[in-house]
């Protein structure tokens, strides 16, 4: 079949287009993501992937995404979706203080799936995969009634430091974060109200929930200048961190000036007729990073909060949190 012209992430002939995954075919699929995605490790029965240095650990996490529980194909591209993937699973490789070096992808796609959904899909990942410098080393392709991608990421924590764990906050400890808090929930909000014909205004609070970012590196920052727990905001504020506080039995109160809404999200929030609280502390999927230091924040990172002695409980400016309620799968 002759390539007849090119595209970001490799050639596409005019005749692929319009086929879907089932007319080309399970390998030819996959073919198809190996073109965009390459790596000298992947295309075998299995990825070799190069010793660990000594004084190193392993760290290996995997989450899905499944249609129309995670995500939605009229709200977000393929391209997006793949790049959610990556992010929200090296998210937790970052949680624990370590770098991302390589991702597996599973598949399962009814059989009329566009073969542009699979390539879509596949730029997403190696867009990601690229910022990290790690690599697509493998994965599965199967027929299934909805469309469901699973990510297994694997990564190296170096050095004789301790991994970053929930349990490891202590009394008397700043809580910083990286990234920001409730701004994928807004943007969840206003594309649950208007799909993609949202204000164009809210892009930013839109692209936080379509495409999380999490600027590489962080966790390994963290952990070197002395974090002592750190985890992801995937579930909400309140949710992810009191379970860092019940692991810990610490107490953890935050600064309600440091989590307070933004401008954009209290207008959104008018818009929607909402409380931009709920986002803020329920809302998840953020993907920002929480940790606990003795020492200043670390680059990147600001303080939100503090711990004090206690048994695993929250509170927002001394008070009883207003949103508790977080992510439940089910």
């Amino acid at each position: 079949m002759p390539w007849l012209w090119w595209e970001k992430g490799g050639p596409v002939s005019k005749q692929i287009r319009d086929l879907t995954i089932s007319d080309i075919g399970e390998r030819r699929s996959i073919a198809e993501i190996l073109k965009i995605a390459p790596s000298p490790l992947n295309g075998d029965d299995a990825a070799v992937l190069a010793h660990a240095s000594p004084n190193s650990r392993v760290v290996v996490t995997t989450d899905m995404l499944i249609e129309n529980r995670h995500f939605r194909l009229d709200w977000s591209t393929p391209d997006q979706i793949g790049h959610k993937a990556i992010v929200q699973n090296f998210a937790d490789i970052q949680a624990m203080g370590a770098r991302p070096i390589a991702a597996l992808l599973g598949l399962a796609a009814p059989p009329d799936t566009p073969v542009s959904t699979l390539q879509g899909i596949a730029r997403g990942v190696a867009l990601q995969v690229a910022d990290y410098s790690a690599e697509l080393v493998g994965g599965d392709l199967s027929s299934s009634d909805n469309l469901v991608i699973s990510v297994t990421a694997i990564g190296h924590l170096g050095g004789n430091l301790p991994e970053l764990r929930l349990d490891g906050a202590r009394p008397g400890q700043k809580v910083v974060a990286c990234g920001k808090i409730g701004d994928s929930a807004a943007g969840l909000a206003l594309l649950e109200r208007y799909g993609r014909n949202f204000p164009r205004r809210f892009a930013d609070l839109v692209a936080a929930h379509r495409t999380p970012t999490l600027v590489p590196g962080r966790g390994m920052i963290a952990r070197s200048t002395g974090a002592t727990a750190m985890t992801d905001n995937s579930d909400g504020l309140i949710q992810d961190l009191g379970l860092m506080a019940r692991r810990s039995q610490v107490h953890i109160d935050l600064d309600p000036e440091a989590i307070a809404p933004s401008p954009l999200m209290r207008e959104a929030a008018d818009l929607l007729d909402v409380d931009p609280w709920q986002w803020v502390l329920s809302g998840g999927e953020d993907h920002t990073l929480l940790a606990t230091t003795s020492f200043d924040a670390p680059s990147g990172f600001r303080v939100i909060g503090e711990t004090t002695r206690g048994s695993g409980t929250m509170s927002v400016g001394g008070q009883p949190p207003a949103y508790q309620k977080g992510w439940v799968s089910f």
